[in-house]
């Protein structure tokens, strides 16, 4: 559910276009500033942009993103389901903590998504998050295969931190769309992201009402392995330097080029996988967390959020008894929350086309107007928990009271997941610092999803539904301010940020030679046509 962009940009060199023996146009360096290592040629971005992933056409791009929004819809649905198979757990192996589970994936869930992304930048995009669905698959032969609530613990630890989630996922947007062209594609695995929780909750009422509770973690096992099969076929490798090392090799065997090589193959397996740089780029996320006031005060609000859901989860089970509710019936409570997250999703549609028609226009539009929608949306947060606090209290009133106001909260678990993303991306930039921003967001939203499972259960019994709902209210007031907070003053936040300022030097720097990489692109694939025909 987590973490963006890990791009880190290479050296912009001029370059012109020429005429090449195998692929139409190549582009060639109009100095004498090629790289060299040990007298060995090293391949840029630069000298072969058509062959990067941000040079493919709309429609690949948008069926390997579809695919790795399916891996995130999966890791999200292990992380809710579960909860139908707690009752069970308790039961058979006599216990009352199994509820544990939850904690236990969603913890290690936030760490995981940090634990992946450096290796994907190394390693790939492809075969990391084969790693990771590969894992997670195994983890849950513990669970499902278990003789005690241990073997379920470590189940469910080891397959939240061996889910790679947003981590792995908005890197490969970032690997395929540029910072300023890629809110629709992040909508889209945002919306799947969130999208994963609730078809969880919403398919664990039947399986908990129907099937016993082994068949809850053989679920998960089969949805895995039918997404990294299609992962496997459906999906290609996306990182840049990665590509580069296979282009470089290419050039080798074919003889057009003895002496190129790629980016990492002129590096040593320790300069590849310095451990000091390795740890700094794990911990930058939770440093920026603690030290960037946007990052924390906007990962506090998706956090919040995330967690409500969670909450959502853990407590229809006690406001709609009142109703006479069974658990398949628990299960069809949720879908008033799918309901709000594709409202929500296409409400951001006319604020992104005209943000993408000022860019085309030549308008510089601030990293703030990203937030404008959700200043609005926001507010459904504490409207829909206001609302629900007067209608839980059960019969006499009707039971789709409170789920007309969690549709509301849906909206804006969404909005406010998606915005920020889109925000911290916009405010850090293309850069390493923009994934640590995004990975700061991700870690909150499901460590404070987590911890949710340790506190919803009691705080309903003690407090009752209605304060209990009262209680939430009040704390997403709080948390909703910082929104117009940085819409109003993000500008001047982000000045005494030296991340912020540090990037948007070398984004200026960048742009003019970044539109002649696209314009090359845009002429390479009309080249490529013609030649089809």
């Amino acid at each position: 559910m987590s973490d963006g962009n890990r791009e880190s940009s290479s050296t912009d060199i001029p370059f012109a276009v020429k005429k090449g023996p195998s692929d139409g146009i190549r582009p060639v360096q109009t100095n004498d500033t090629t790289a060299l290592v040990d007298g060995k040629r090293v391949l840029r971005e630069e000298d072969v942009f058509h062959k990067t992933a941000y040079a493919w056409s709309t429609k690949k791009k948008w069926a390997i993103l579809s695919v790795v929004a399916l891996c995130q819809t999966s890791m999200n649905f292990n992380a809710a389901v579960y909860s139908n198979a707690i009752g069970g757990l308790n039961e058979h192996y006599g216990v009352t903590n199994a509820r544990m589970g939850m904690v236990a994936f969603l913890v290690t869930y936030a760490f995981g998504c940090e634990l992946w992304a450096p290796w994907s930048e190394e390693i790939g995009r492809f075969p990391i998050m084969q790693a990771s669905l590969f894992f997670v698959n195994v983890s849950q032969l513990f669970s499902a295969l278990s003789v005690n609530m241990g073997m379920v613990f470590f189940g469910r630890a080891f397959g939240g931190l061996s889910s790679a989630g947003g981590s792995v996922t908005l890197g490969m947007v970032a690997d395929m769309f540029d910072a300023d062209d890629q809110q629709f594609a992040v909508l889209w695995a945002s919306l799947w992201s969130c999208l994963g929780a609730v078809i969880g909750g919403i398919c664990g009422g039947p399986i908990e009402a129907f099937l016993p509770w082994r068949w809850n973690f053989w679920i998960q096992l089969i949805f895995g392995v039918v997404v990294q099969a299609i992962h496997f076929f459906g999906a290609e490798e996306t990182r840049s330097t990665v590509m580069l090392d296979k282009e470089a090799k290419q050039l080798r065997k074919s003889g057009e080029d003895t002496n190129i090589y790629g980016p990492n193959e002129v590096k040593t397996l320790k300069e590849r996988f310095p451990p000091k740089e390795i740890f700094e780029t794990m911990w930058r996320p939770y440093r920026m967390l603690l030290t960037e006031p946007i990052v924390l005060f906007l990962s506090l609000l998706s956090g919040f959020a995330d967690a409500l859901i969670f909450s959502f989860l853990e407590s229809y089970g006690i406001v709609f008894k009142a109703w006479g509710f069974n658990e398949w019936h628990f299960g069809l409570a949720m879908i008033p929350l799918l309901i709000g997250y594709f409202a929500s999703y296409f409400s951001f549609f006319p604020i992104v086309r005209r943000h993408n028609r000022l860019r085309k226009a030549g308008k510089l539009l601030s990293p703030e107007t990203r937030l404008k929608l959700l200043c609005w949306e926001t507010w459904l947060l504490p409207i829909g928990l206001l609302g629900s606090a007067f209608v839980v209290v059960g019969p006499p009133l009707p039971w789709i009271a409170p789920l007309i106001f969690s549709v509301l909260i849906g909206m804006a678990n969404y909005a406010i997941y998606f915005a920020t993303i889109d925000y911290m991306v916009a405010a850090y930039g293309k850069s390493s610092y923009a994934a640590s921003a995004t990975g700061g967001n991700g870690f909150a939203r499901d460590f404070l999803a987590g911890m949710c499972a340790l506190y919803t259960g009691p705080m309903y019994k003690n407090l009752g539904a209605q304060k209990s709902t009262f209680l939430l209210f009040g704390i997403s007031v709080a948390v909703c301010i910082p929104v117009i907070a940085f819409y109003v003053y993000g500008e001047r936040i982000r000045k005494s940020s030296k991340f912020a300022q540090e990037l948007q030097a070398k984004k200026e720097t960048r742009a003019t030679d970044k539109d002649n990489l696209v314009s090359q692109a845009k002429e390479q694939r009309v080249v490529d046509a013609g030649q089809a025909v």
